[in-house]
């Protein structure tokens, strides 16, 4: 089951007794736990029927126990083992899996990994329950789910501003909704959010990071680029070489693949460089300023300055910011 079907489902009040939620992206386990713990019951109905278990400091014997118990003045129980992934001994609880009261919702948060499908446990949930494994995102879905979390808040963000978040917050969904929800409540001028509202209420700079460096690389615009790896090299904290060399790394792979593409159709373009299609005759410009040969030079570029910002073959006099300037001299020349 996917999670937006999770939470239609509880919305409606279709419970399930017992829910294993697993997988790396944790922010779609604590949405879906955080949602049956704060809306099945009543405040009321919580003081006797809501139980909250900690993996590291349970055991499947107790949880078996409080299971097991009927709801007092109320239709329902909730039982939710955080941290399930610590708890020990979890196979102990299969025997409950396979026949679990109705009148118990029984939620196990099992993040960052997931439990092994072939066990007795993990079938029987899934026969009895719902087994739902959350996966991290691509850093190219981001920009999309991005979207989706604003339109949910009656919100619309520009493609430049989605992208811009996503290179500066990375794939942290947790981080991401967390900035976002801070801009829901930041800007009221709107209800579209642009690079100029990323800019003055997040603090990250529209016109110094690492989109437009790719800008003004896939230009040639040897003035705008030389620019704004100044401005990285005096903000070292912030703009990172390594952070840099990938971002580049990123975007050069890119242009390097659209040379070898037999379907150069913006619709083709976009979904095998894994790009908006807004984008997309950015990358057709740059690639046609940069043979298949040079950018094969560049990436080889890209990998000697990686390893030189870990201290491979150069002096430890070397300030980074200088690292970082010579390689967008090699690559612009």
């Amino acid at each position: 089951m996917e999670y937006s079907d999770i939470l239609h489902n509880l919305k409606k009040c279709i419970y399930h007794p017992i829910y294993l939620l697993q997988g790396e992206e944790a922010y779609f386990i604590d949405e879906i736990s955080d949602y049956i713990e704060d809306n099945v019951l009543t405040d009321a109905e919580k003081g006797f029927n809501q139980t909250i278990f900690y993996g590291k400091d349970s055991d499947p014997v107790t949880i078996v126990e409080a299971s097991l118990r009927f709801p007092m003045m109320a239709s329902k129980q909730v039982i939710i083992v955080k941290e399930a992934q610590s708890l020990s001994k979890i196979d102990t609880l299969t025997s409950y899996a396979e026949k679990p009261l109705a009148s118990t919702i029984l939620v196990l948060a099992y993040k960052y990994k997931n439990l092994d499908s072939r066990t007795k446990l993990a079938k029987a949930i899934k026969k009895n329950g719902v087994l739902f494994t959350s996966k991290k995102l691509y850093e190219n879905k981001i920009p999309g789910w991005i979207d989706g979390f604003l339109k949910r808040h009656n919100y619309t963000i520009t493609p430049q501003a989605a992208l811009l978040l996503t290179s500066y917050l990375g794939t942290d969904l947790s981080k991401i909704a967390n900035e976002l929800n801070k801009l829901v409540i930041a800007v009221k001028d709107t209800t579209k959010i642009t690079p100029d509202h990323i800019e003055k209420n997040i603090g990250l700079s529209k016109e110094f990071n690492i989109l437009e460096l790719q800008n003004a690389l896939g230009e040639k615009n040897v003035l705008k680029a030389n620019r704004i790896i100044n401005y990285f090299g005096s903000n070292p904290t912030l703009n990172p070489i390594q952070k840099t060399v990938a971002g580049l790394y990123f975007y050069f792979s890119k242009l390097f693949t659209y040379h070898f593409l037999k379907n150069k159709s913006e619709r083709n373009v976009a979904a095998e460089l894994r790009v908006h299609p807004f984008f997309v005759k950015d990358y057709v410009s740059a690639a046609k300023r940069y043979s298949p040969t040079k950018l094969y030079e560049i990436m080889g570029i890209l990998r000697e300055y990686d390893m030189k910002s870990k201290g491979f073959n150069v002096s430890t006099m070397v300030e980074t910011g200088d690292l970082q300037k010579e390689m967008i001299y090699k690559i612009l020349h």
